[in-house]
């Protein structure tokens, strides 16, 4: 804890140094400071804090990165369920696009992503300033844990860079005390600097590195840089894209759990328990449960009250994301993807599968039948007074309890598996670069699908059927346009974090229209500089549109 608490300290700096009383009257950080870094172990734990923090903004459970992503997007929400879900309208105002300058779930990922980026550049000032032989090390060992560090606070950068647009760049602690905002292109300059300059210094992809930033997942930022590259510079760099995706088709980064990377045979494998053996996974956030108390935050996005009941574990959720209506309909039947990601339909207890699982205490459907639909109404009441459910109407305040189809992507596995509770999160994986390839290759040829492409996109897709049933949803040149593209993508990469970058990049973010949610301004790709920060820093400039 006085390790954390000495972090967490850097970490305000660079939130907001006006903020911050004088840090050198606190003789007991000033103690950890000195007295630090003097053996491997203290070098390791240091290079490997940021990584539990990453877990806090980088999946969902708090409001970070993934939830004002996906919740502000086509595919997910959180609406109100009868008494629950009200949470102050902010995910009403997520959904709708209705959010301000105050609002704590815009501050939130803010602080948090710059909170962990002070927990890279601590370590890397730390390391860089000291001899080996003091910190018990080879130059070769110091030179890959100050790569590792520069290239995970690029990632912080990049997401940064993504939710909020032009940002401060700062690499050293405390300095300057009060940064300027910086154009989005230097930002993301300095990113692709940053990773260029380090990626072949840290080390690939291996067992070893498990859940850790390496050249592989370097590779994957740079395609993530590159395939929106249009979108926050103004220029694409569409070649660029596909020679960085190229080095991890090829499998020229490395493996995770020492395999060569390769798609996995089967869409449960990167999802389910022991997933650590997924020979897709990129980059994670890593968990291990049964050693370290660590465990996904995401259960309770996810989760209704009485899950464990469903799945045979220990975890139930707030009863929180679900499906937005009609998202379930674009799967095929035939879809494996349909069948194994998404939960609808009667739920059965995981102890006693003829019996069903009940409703939450003191809810709609307390001690009745849980059944998930696809659908955000009030079918108690039009039960109750005898009317048609169809005829409801729908949007985010009438909810209930059962309303929507549910998160099965990952797994937790029952309370006997001997994995539970320790699912990994991927950040990146494989099936996302074959998905990034055949766009760019489709965005240089005007939108037109080349074989290749197809083949990629192909390649991924029919894991998600049967073999008999697969010749008819193959794809060909013709019916692999963009927009069939994007579809494709909600489908695969559902509960991932990608849609709201994905909407934004076909120009359907701002402008496109789904269930109950309307058209809005322009300016709403971008989030506000959060209110808060700009009071603590008068040089943050504030983003177009908002006051």
């Amino acid at each position: 804890m006085k390790y954390i608490r000495y972090y967490f300290v850097f970490g305000l700096i660079l939130l907001g140094a006006n903020a911050c009383t004088d840090i050198s009257e606190n003789a007991y950080d000033q103690l950890i400071a000195d007295n630090f870094y003097n053996n491997k172990n203290e070098v390791v734990s240091a290079v490997l804090r940021p990584y539990t923090h990453a877990n806090a903004w980088t999946t969902p459970g708090q409001d970070g990165w993934w939830r004002i992503s996906e919740l502000s997007a086509d595919q997910l929400a959180w609406p109100v369920k009868g008494r629950h879900g009200q949470d102050g309208g902010k995910w009403l105002r997520l959904h709708y696009h209705t959010w301000t300058v105050d609002d704590g779930f815009i501050q939130n990922p803010w602080v948090l992503m710059w909170w962990g980026l002070g927990l890279c550049t601590d370590p890397i000032e730390n390391l860089e300033k000291r001899p080996v032989e003091s910190m018990g090390l080879t130059q070769e060992e110091k030179d890959s844990f100050i790569a590792e560090l520069k290239l995970l606070r690029a990632f912080h950068y990049l997401k940064l860079m993504d939710l909020y647009g032009n940002i401060p760049i700062v690499t050293k602690i405390g300095e300057p005390l009060s940064p300027a905002t910086e154009p989005r292109i230097n930002v993301f300059n300095f990113i692709e600097k940053e990773i260029k300059d380090n990626i072949d210094k840290a080390p690939k992809l291996s067992k070893a590195m498990l859940g850790r930033m390496s050249q592989a997942g370097g590779y994957a930022m740079l395609v993530e840089l590159y395939l929106n590259a249009e979108v926050w510079t103004g220029t694409p760099r569409w070649d660029d894209c596909i020679a960085a995706a190229n080095k991890l088709i090829n499998g020229e980064a490395g493996g995770q759990f020492d395999q060569v990377m390769a798609l996995d045979p089967n869409i449960t494998d990167p999802f389910k328990t022991g997933n650590h053996t997924s020979r897709e996974t990129i980059f994670s956030i890593a968990y291990e449960f049964q050693v370290s108390n660590f465990q996904p935050q995401w259960p309770g996005d996810f989760f209704h009250f009485n899950q464990r009941d469903i799945y045979g574990g220990g975890r139930n959720g707030n009863d929180g994301v679900v499906l937005i209506p009609g998202v379930y309909t674009t799967y095929d039947d035939a879809d494996l993807r349909k069948s194994n990601w998404l939960l609808i339909g009667e739920q059965r207890r995981f102890d006693n599968p003829d019996a069903t699982v009940k409703g939450g205490s003191g809810n709609e459907y307390d001690g009745q039948p849980l059944v998930f639909v696809d659908n955000i109404r009030q079918n108690k009441k039009a039960a109750n007074e005898g009317t048609d459910p169809e005829l409801l109407p729908s949007n985010m305040n009438l909810g209930e309890e059962n309303s929507g189809v549910r998160f099965n992507k990952y797994k937790l596995g029952p309370l006997t598996d001997p994995s539970y509770n320790s699912t990994d999160w991927n950040v990146y994986r494989l099936t996302w670069v074959y998905f990034a390839k055949a766009e760019a290759i489709m965005r240089k040829n005007a939108g037109v699908a080349t074989a290749e492409a197809v083949q990629l996109i192909n390649d991924c897709k029919k894991r998600a059927f049967d073999p008999a049933d697969w010749p008819t949803f193959e794809y060909n040149t013709t019916t692999l346009t963009l927009d069939e593209l994007l579809a494709e993508r909600g489908r695969e990469f559902i509960f991932e974090g990608f849609r709201r970058q994905d909407l934004i990049r076909w120009d359907k973010f701002t402008t496109a229209s789904w269930w109950d949610h309307q058209p809005t301004a322009a300016t709403k790709s971008l989030f506000p500089i959060p209110q808060r920060q700009r009071l603590l820093n008068p040089n943050l400039e504030q983003n177009d549109g908002y006051n």
